[in-house]
């Protein structure tokens, strides 16, 4: 064991486990009031589920020796029967525990669903939706990250480059999100009401955590701290930073302002673009790659009022054509021979494949669960709040707003400033002594 490298994993695996919480302080501040605590809910519910299905089967699917095909791992490690937790995994000198490596993966399974619903915001039924998650990472997830990451998965022996997730996480969660929007179709008053963020503080922090927690994502997927994750970690920052600027500026010219939903949501597409390609560009293709992002996703977020679809939080915009974009530039600007025609083709075979695999899966899904127990929130639970429909509860007490509860206590003047005091209570004279 490779206790550097150890070290460097577990660290990685604790800054991942981070930012579900900051996606879900970044989906949470976007909605309205009345739906904060249930856009919370649907990202830290994936903490709970695909924790307990990733022991269950799930690291056993996506990490398992092949069954055939490249498609998915055997049933071996079901309950993690089989897995010594003295076993290591990768070549030595550099090997790390298995179960450093597997609880690294296993964050990265756990914000894939939950970026996936920021597509549905504000109209989800919570029971259906933890549903839905339950089924999508069994039957989406842990093949794709079979596919794409284990040694014999088909797309990895494809060739198709993906150092971190993107087209594992984010295009596999756009285009699952752009399926649910299709089946759950709008809210109501979509494009009549104003759907404002409701913080844009907690949008803000809730990115700064994921800028924060990206670090463990990326470099982290190097799986030891070596060259290929300091090259990441630098490339990471480069394309995020200039995907904020390429957003504000094509924010300002179309629109007249610098905002900071841009900023944030700019920085989000940035982390996305690069995921796939930062290790295998220089610091000038990251610079690329978050350029042509930061302007591509803000184009795109638009188009879903072109084309009637209700994308919530921009998923589709930010996730997919971000993911997309990025899984698409490592054929372009690879280093060190990797790029060109030929490696474009793989990539492109490896986006537009898990692509369309997710969008059909979570299509059919998404309709099962609709035509069985419902998938979609009451008219009246959307109207009123999903907040206090499915969780009892709001996010903010509004009770005291405008008074004080001792505003009513008889007053006497106060003889130092000559204004009025409130007169003490019995209580108060007890505290005061």
């Amino acid at each position: 064991m490779n206790g550097a490298n150890t070290a460097f994993v577990l660290i990685s695996a604790a800054l991942v486990m981070l930012m579900t919480p900051g996606l879900a302080f970044f989906y949470g501040g976007m909605v309205r009031v009345k739906s904060t605590l249930n856009m919370l809910m649907m990202s830290f519910i994936a903490l709970g589920v695909v924790s307990l299905l990733w022991v269950l089967f799930g690291y056993s699917l996506a990490f398992g020796d092949d069954i055939g095909g490249g498609l998915l791992g055997n049933f071996d490690h079901i309950g993690f029967k089989g897995i010594d937790p003295t076993s290591l995994w990768g070549e030595k000198p550099d090997a790390v525990p298995v179960l450093a490596f597997a609880l690294f993966q296993l964050m990265f399974a756990v914000i894939t669903p939950a970026l996936i619903s920021g597509a549905v915001a504000d109209r989800v039924k919570f029971g259906a939706w933890t549903l839905f998650i339950t089924l999508w990472v069994t039957v989406v997830y842990f093949p794709v990250a079979h596919w794409v990451w284990q040694a014999d998965g088909w797309l990895f022996k494809k060739e198709v480059i993906d150092f971190a997730g993107g087209t594992a996480v984010h295009i596999n969660a756009g285009a699952a999100g752009l399926a649910l929007a299709l089946v759950l179709g709008k809210r109501i008053g979509f494009k009549k009401d104003p759907m404002r963020p409701h913080s844009l503080p907690l949008v803000m922090l809730g990115s700064g955590l994921l800028w924060f927690g990206w670090f463990g994502f990326n470099a982290g997927s190097a799986l030891a701290a070596n060259e290929t994750a300091a090259n990441m970690a630098f490339n990471t920052q480069i394309a995020t930073g200039v995907a904020m600027l390429g957003w504000l500026a094509y924010e300002r010219i179309r629109h007249g302002a610098f905002t900071t939903l841009g900023a944030a949501s700019g920085a989000v597409a940035g982390l996305v673009a690069i995921t796939p390609s930062g290790a295998a560009v220089d610091p000038w293709g990251a610079i690329v790659i978050g350029l042509v992002a930061g302007v591509l996703c803000s184009w795109a977020v638009s188009l879903k009022y072109k084309l009637g679809f209700d994308d919530s939080l921009d998923v589709v915009g930010v996730h997919l054509v971000g993911g997309v974009v990025g899984t698409l530039l490592v054929g372009v600007l690879a280093t060190d021979g990797v790029g060109g025609m030929e490696q474009l083709g793989k990539q492109a075979l490896g986006a537009f494949t898990v692509l369309g695999y997710s969008f059909v899966a979570s299509y059919v899904l998404a309709k099962l669960i609709h035509a069985t127990m419902g998938f979609r929130a009451s008219e009246d639970d959307e109207v009123s709040g999903i907040d206090q429909a499915f969780h009892a509860e709001t996010a903010y007490d509004f009770s005291g707003v405008g008074g004080s509860p001792r505003s009513t206590v008889p007053t006497v003047s106060n003889s130092h400033t000559g204004a009025a005091a409130p007169q003490k209570t019995s209580q108060d004279k007890k505290v005061d002594a």
